[in-house]
C-alpha cells in the first residue's frame, strides 16, 4: 500500500469506484480507493440494479443519461461485463393528476433529447403483459431504462481505474483522518497511514461515520428497503417466446411499484409509507454482505396493490426477499461537492439511485477536484444546499417523508409538512394569527400568502391555478395601487469588513462597487464566466459592505467567499443569517410610509433610487436600501432581529390610513415577473453566462480584474448561445411552473425557467432560454403546458413600468 496519494477515495461501492475511474480519466493516476471490506459490500451488492434518466431536475437527468451511456465505455476498457439490459421502460398511471405529470415529463424530455412516447394502456400491455388494463388510464414509454449487474458494473469501474493507474485497497477500514497545517490529509487506516492532498467521502452506508472523523454531520439516513423475486410466471415465459425479447422495466406510480423481468419471473420493489430507518444513529462497521430479516407485513398494502394492478403476480410464488439498507438525503438527491471550511474534503454520498446517477456523480466530482468546477449545473446535488440546521432529527423526518413519497406527485404549490416548523422569525406567530399560509425555504418558514379575514389558510394542491389565485391577485394589486409590506428575513445577508474589503469585492464580483451610501446590483461568476450568484451590494463605510442575496444559497456562497479570501487577513466575511431581520415596503405610497417612520429626509432628491442609509426608524436603528424586488417604488429595511417586531408594529401603525397590506412570497414572484426579473437557481445558474441571462449591463470590463472576466469577455465577443426571453402566454386556467419546452415554428428549441401569472398586468408570463438566433423573432413561439401548446409572444419591454419611472421617481 502506497503511503502517499493525490486523492484517497473512501468507499468501494459504485459511487466511489466511479469517482476513482473518472479521476484517472482526467489524467490523475496517483489515486487510491480504500474499502473496509470487499467492493460492493455496502448497499451496492443487494441493489436491484435498475436505471433510468427520469429526474425532477433536468440537469440531473442529463447526468443520468451520461451514466447509462458510460457503461459500454467501462466494459471496453476493463473487459469486465456490466450485464446491461437496455430494455426500455413503461410508466403507468391511474389518475388524471399523474397523467398530467407524465405529460410534463414527456414535454421536458423533448428538449433533453430523450424520445419518450405517451401511449395508451393497451399498447403498454404489449410491453408489460402482467398489467390489468382497467387499473390504468395511460402510460409513457421511455427508451433509456433497464437494469444491470451491480457487482459487475462496480468491478468494471474499479478495474478500468486500475488499468489507468489507480490503486484499489480492500479489507482496510479507514479509522480516522487528521488534517495537517498545510491543508493536506493523513488518512489513517488499519494497514497504515496515507498522506493525501484530497479525500473523497464516498462511504455510502458509513458516510456519516466517515464524516464524523472530521467533525462533520452529513444529512443522510439509511432506510430499510425491500424487493422480492417471484417464482416462474407463465405470462413472462409466453412473452419471451412470442417476442424474442425481455420484458421492459415498469414503474406503476399509483401502486408505488417498480418491476422488471428477473429470469422467468419478476422483480417487484416498493416504497411504502412509514418507511423504517436502518441504524439511525450509528452504522455498525461489521455490517457487510448481509440482509435484514424479511418483513412483508410492513409492505402488505403495497403488495395488495401490486396483485390488484398486475394479477399475474398474485399467482406467482415468492422465491426470494431482498431487504437491505440504502441511503437518502432529505430531498432524495445526492450530496456532492466540497465541504465548506474543510480544505480539499469532498463528498459523494446519499446516491440512492447509484446505477442511474453514479457515473454522472463521478464525472462532476472529478471535474470539480481537477478544475475547481464540476463543469455542469449540479445545484440539485450540491451538498451546500443544506445548512447546519439540517441535523440528524431533521434529516430523519424528511428522509422518512421523502421515502414514502418516492412515486408520488409533489405539486408546485404543495408544502410538505415533515420537520416543520423548524426555523422561524419573530413574526411567525404573528403572521400565523393573521392567516398566513407558509412555505419552507432553507428550513425557514416564510409567509406565501395571507387568507382573507375569517378564511382558513388552506390551498388545494394542483398543477393549475388554485384557490389562492384570487387572494394573491388582491395582494399584488394592493401593492401596485398603494403600499404593502413583506418580511424578507429569509434573504441571505453578509457583512464584509477590513482594509482590503473593497478591492476583494471588486475582484470577487463582476460589477463596479458602489460609492459610499449607495447600492449596486452585480452578478458573481465562476472562472469560466458563468453565473454562480446575483447580489445587491451596499457600501456602508470605507471598510464595511453588506451583500444581500438568495437565502437558500447562503452555504453555497459562503463556501465560495471563504475559498477566495486573501491570506493576509485583510478581509473578513460574516454571514448575518438571523442576526438581521428584514421587512420590505413597496408601492406608490411606500415613501409616504417611510417618511412617517424617520426624521431623515427620504425625498427622491435626498434618497434616490439605489441609495443606502443607516437611520433610526423611531426606536429602531435600521439599514435602509431604496430597492425592491417588486420593481416598484420601495425600500428594504434591515434591523437586528430583536427589533423586528417593534419595526413591524411601527410600519403597521404608520401605514394604517395608507391602506397598508401584507403580501407574501407568491405575490412577490408575480410582481417580479412584470419586470422580467430572474431569480437564483431558476434564471441564474452556472450553465448561463451574464449576457445570455440579460445581466450583461451589470458586468464592468472597465474596472480591475475579476473572477470570470476572460469567460465573460469571450461571451461578449461571441455573443453566447442563448438568450433569456420573457413571454406572455395565451392561456386561461394554467400557467408555467418551469421546465416546459419552448417551440419555435414547430421545433423545440428552448425551455422555460420560471413563470406564473402577473396579476397587475393581467397576463400569464413565462421566462425561458432560446437560441440567440431566434430570440429576436416576434412570431412562431409556443410553450407546451401539460401536453397542450399555447401561443407565446416575446415581451420586449417589462409589462410594468417599462421606463422604470415608478422605482426611480
Amino acid at each position: 500500500m502506497r503511503s502517499q496519494a493525490r486523492v484517497v477515495v473512501i468507499g468501494g461501492g459504485v459511487v466511489g469506484a466511479s469517482v476513482l475511474y473518472h479521476l484517472t480519466k482526467r489524467g490523475w493516476k496517483d489515486v487510491v480507493l480504500v474499502e473496509r471490506d470487499e467492493l460492493t459490500s455496502g448497499s451496492t451488492w443487494h441493489a436491484a440494479g435498475g436505471f433510468h434518466t427520469l429526474n425532477g431536475d433536468p440537469n440531473v437527468a442529463k447526468l443520468q443519461e451520461y451514466t447509462i451511456n458510460l457503461y459500454k465505455e467501462i466494459e471496453q476498457i476493463s473487459g469486465q461485463a456490466t450485464g446491461v439490459h437496455l430494455t426500455g421502460g413503461v410508466m403507468l398511471v391511474s389518475n388524471r393528476d399523474r397523467w398530467d405529470w407524465l405529460k410534463m415529463a414527456h414535454a421536458r424530455n423533448r428538449y433533453l433529447g430523450v424520445p419518450t412516447e405517451l401511449i395508451p394502456v393497451k399498447e403498454a400491455k404489449k410491453h408489460w403483459p402482467l398489467l390489468d388494463e382497467k387499473q390504468f388510464i395511460g402510460a409513457m414509454y421511455h427508451p433509456l431504462e433497464g437494469h444491470l449487474d451491480p457487482s459487475g458494473t462496480t468491478h468494471a469501474y474499479a478495474k478500468a481505474a486500475r488499468i489507468q493507474g489507480a490503486e484499489v485497497i480492500r479489507k482496510n477500514r479507514v479509522t480516522d483522518m487528521v488534517q495537517r497545517k498545510d491543508g493536506t490529509w493523513d488518512v489513517i487506516t488499519e494497514q497504515g497511514t496515507i498522506h493525501a492532498e484530497h479525500v473523497v467521502n464516498a462511504g455510502g452506508l458509513w458516510a456519516r461515520e466517515v464524516g464524523r472523523f472530521v467533525g462533520l454531520e452529513l444529512p443522510i439516513l439509511a432506510m430499510a428497503h425491500q424487493y422480492l423475486i417471484t417464482e416462474e410466471i407463465p405470462e413472462v415465459i409466453a412473452f419471451n417466446k412470442e417476442t424474442g425479447r425481455e420484458m421492459l422495466h415498469c414503474i406503476d406510480f399509483d401502486g408505488e411499484l417498480y418491476m422488471r423481468q428477473e429470469r422467468t419471473g419478476a422483480l417487484v420493489g416498493t416504497y411504502e409509507p412509514n418507511g423504517i430507518p436502518w441504524s439511525p444513529k450509528v452504522a455498525p462497521w461489521d455490517f457487510s454482505t448481509e440482509l435484514l430479516r424479511p418483513d412483508l407485513d410492513h409492505i402488505s398494502d403495497n403488495l395488495e396493490r401490486a396483485f390488484q394492478h398486475h394479477p399475474a403476480l398474485a399467482k406467482a410464488g415468492i422465491k426470494n426477499v431482498i431487504h437491505g439498507p440504502f441511503t437518502f438525503a432529505p430531498d432524495g438527491n445526492p450530496l456532492v461537492g466540497p465541504i465548506r471550511g474543510l480544505n480539499n474534503y469532498w463528498v459523494a454520498c446519499g446516491v440512492m439511485a447509484g446505477f442511474s446517477q453514479g457515473g454522472g456523480v463521478g464525472l462532476a466530482l472529478s471535474n470539480w477536484i481537477v478544475d475547481g468546477d464540476p463543469g455542469f449545473d449540479i445545484w440539485a446535488m450540491d451538498v451546500a444546499r443544506y445548512g447546519s440546521w439540517a441535523n440528524m432529527a431533521y434529516t430523519s423526518k424528511k428522509v422518512i417523508e421523502n421515502y414514502g413519497r418516492r412515486f408520488r406527485i409533489t405539486f408546485p404549490n404543495e408544502e410538505l409538512p415533515a420537520a416543520r416548523p423548524l426555523r422561524t422569525s419573530a413574526l411567525y406567530d404573528r403572521f400565523k394569527a393573521m392567516g398566513a399560509f407558509f412555505g419552507a425555504s432553507y428550513g425557514l418558514e416564510q409567509a406565501l400568502w395571507f387568507a382573507p379575514k375569517g378564511k382558513k389558510p388552506q390551498e388545494k394542491i394542483t398543477f393549475r391555478r388554485s384557490n389562492a389565485f384570487p387572494i394573491i391577485g388582491d395582494e399584488c394589486r394592493a401593492v401596485r395601487n398603494g403600499v404593502g409590506v413583506i418580511e424578507i428575513t429569509g434573504y441571505a445577508k453578509y457583512e464584509i469588513t477590513g482594509p482590503s474589503a473593497e478591492n476583494w469585492l471588486s475582484y470577487l464580483l463582476a460589477n463596479r462597487m458602489p460609492a459610499k451610501g449607495h447600492l449596486a446590483l452585480t452578478p458573481m461568476l465562476n472562472e469560466a464566466g458563468k453565473l454562480i450568484g446575483d447580489f445587491t451590494v451596499a457600501k456602508a463605510a470605507d471598510e464595511r459592505f453588506y451583500i444581500f442575496g438568495s437565502g437558500p444559497a447562503e452555504n453555497y456562497h459562503m463556501r465560495w467567499f471563504e475559498a477566495h479570501l486573501p491570506k493576509d487577513g485583510g478581509v473578513e466575511v460574516r454571514p448575518l443569517s438571523f442576526e438581521l431581520g428584514g421587512l420590505s415596503i413597496a408601492g406608490p405610497k411606500s415613501r409616504d410610509l417611510l417618511a412617517r417612520l424617520t426624521d431623515q429626509d427620504v425625498s427622491n432628491a435626498a434618497m434616490p433610487f439605489m441609495a443606502f442609509r443607516e437611520m433610526d426608524l423611531g426606536l429602531v436603528p435600521a439599514k435602509v436600501g431604496r430597492v425592491s424586488f417588486t420593481g416598484d417604488l420601495g425600500y428594504e429595511i434591515w434591523m437586528r432581529s430583536d427589533y423586528l417586531t417593534a419595526a413591524h408594529d411601527m410600519i403597521v401603525e404608520a401605514g394604517r390610513d395608507l391602506g397598508l397590506v401584507h403580501f407574501g412570497g407568491r405575490a412577490l414572484m408575480s410582481l417580479r415577473l412584470e419586470k422580467s426579473w430572474g431569480t437564483w437557481a431558476r434564471e441564474y445558474r452556472p450553465i448561463y453566462g451574464p449576457l445570455e441571462a440579460g445581466l450583461g449591463r451589470f458586468v464592468s470590463f472597465k474596472k480591475n480584474d475579476f473572477i470570470g472576466r476572460d469567460g465573460a469577455l469571450k461571451e461578449k465577443e461571441i455573443g453566447g448561445k442563448l438568450r433569456l426571453v420573457t413571454f406572455t402566454v395565451d392561456t386561461k386556467d394554467v400557467d408555467v411552473i418551469g421546465d416546459e419546452p419552448v417551440w419555435h415554428k414547430g421545433e423545440v428549441l428552448g425551455w422555460i425557467t420560471s413563470g406564473g401569472y402577473a396579476h397587475h398586468a393581467g397576463k400569464s408570463v413565462a421566462l425561458g432560454y432560446v437560441p440567440k438566433e431566434v430570440a429576436g423573432d416576434d412570431e412562431g413561439f409556443e410553450i407546451e403546458i401539460i401536453g397542450k401548446r399555447h401561443k407565446a409572444k416575446p415581451q420586449r419591454q417589462p409589462l410594468f413600468d417599462p421606463k422604470g419611472e415608478r422605482m426611480r421617481g
